[in-house]
């Protein structure tokens, strides 16, 4: 089979040798004779997949014995509910960095159950930036600070963690968790849907330390949204394929050296990007260079009615799920850690051809 470069923002590629591992375990898990999809989610088998997938994630972030994972399910979009449901009030204040439409999300959820203070909102300028810390008017003694580390659609990212005043970090890491090393004594709650860089839709991780939980507030909370039933035990079916997934890409990130190789070859592979964008005229960046992100790539052709004729071509050249986002259209190339470089260079040397054909 001749697989496509396949340039998705979510669900996006997997790594090849993860999917021919499942593939071959898919109707006989370890000789049990029967799938993991099939197993119960209280087996010893899937205890040891959950087990085994909380441990590597820990190990490869760099969190202690005060880190807690959660395989939840809802999406980030969840998360943006139940944080604030959890550690918000009327007495509480939250700071949220506005760079995206994920981050104006999460806001308007946070409203609903505490204050909200923004301490820097790129809005204004179509979100093609994200802040510098001398531009964050935090407030005092915030509960947290949230922002989005990476955003899928307006193609920005924050290189490092934002000041915070001394308040944890809360992030929503989607889209590019793993893919660096990040300061993790600085966080509270870590949360990202699987399907950019850990595996497939369905399962949502949430790091939470212990210091973050104390914070927990003492009010009634639905059971399936306080996050000390799902601390306690596994309380409801979770997605057990996606977990059993996501132990694999876990795997596969360690054996190929953990966040410090994928961030070397995930900034190769958007210098090769970027220097073919920025090369002349014929396409143009949409973000701003110091916040462009190296996960998600966005550009736009300087004569823009070409841009539904490059991704006709583009497909036609086996260079799939190139569209921007409907939002905002133009181009997005998505690069997460299992995109090959091998599909980062078919795709530049298509974009050469096709300036040449058209410029």
């Amino acid at each position: 089979m001749n697989r496509a470069h396949n340039f998705s923002a979510g669900p996006a590629t997997l790594p090849k040798e993860v999917l021919e591992k499942v593939e071959g375990e898919l109707t006989d898990y370890r000789g049990m004779g029967y799938s993991i999809i099939e197993a119960s989610h209280r087996s010893p088998q899937y205890t040891e997949i959950n087990n085994e997938a909380s441990e590597r994630l820990k190990r490869i972030v760099g969190a202690g014995d005060d880190w807690n994972v959660l395989f939840l399910t809802g999406g980030a979009s969840s998360q943006f509910m139940m944080i604030p449901y959890n550690v918000l009030d009327e007495n509480r204040t939250a700071d949220y960095i506005n760079t995206g439409s994920w981050s104006k999300k999460a806001i308007k959820e946070a409203k609903l159950f505490g204050n909200v203070h923004i301490p820097f909102s790129s809005e204004e300028q179509n979100f093609t930036r994200v802040p510098t810390d001398e531009e964050l008017e935090l407030s005092d003694g915030a509960t947290y600070l949230h922002f989005t580390s990476n955003n899928t659609i307006f193609g920005t990212q924050f290189r490092n963690e934002p000041a915070s005043n001394g308040a944890p970090l809360v992030c929503d890491a989607s889209s590019d968790f793993l893919s660096r090393p990040i300061d993790q004594d600085r966080y509270g709650l870590i949360y990202a849907g699987a399907q950019k860089n850990l595996g497939p839709a369905g399962v949502t991780i949430v790091m939470i330390r212990d210091s973050f939980v104390e914070k927990i507030l003492d009010r009634p909370i639905p059971t399936m949204l306080k996050y000390q039933t799902h601390l306690e035990k596994i309380f409801n079916t979770p997605p057990v394929f996606a977990v059993y997934m996501v132990n694999y890409v876990l795997e596969w990130i360690e054996e190929k050296g953990g966040v410090s190789y994928f961030e070397e070859y995930n900034q190769k592979k958007a210098d090769l990007l970027y220097e073919e964008i920025d090369r002349d005229p014929f396409y143009r960046g949409t973000a701003e260079k110091e916040s462009r992100s190296l996960m998600n790539v966005t550009f736009r052709i300087n004569h823009e009615e070409l841009e539904a004729e490059f991704l006709k071509e583009a497909a036609e050249n086996n260079l799939v799920n190139l569209k921007g986002h409907r939002s905002v259209g133009g181009i997005r190339a998505s690069i997460y850690n299992a995109c090959r470089m091998e599909s980062v260079e078919a795709l530049v040397d298509f974009m050469a051809d096709f300036r040449k054909q058209n410029g």
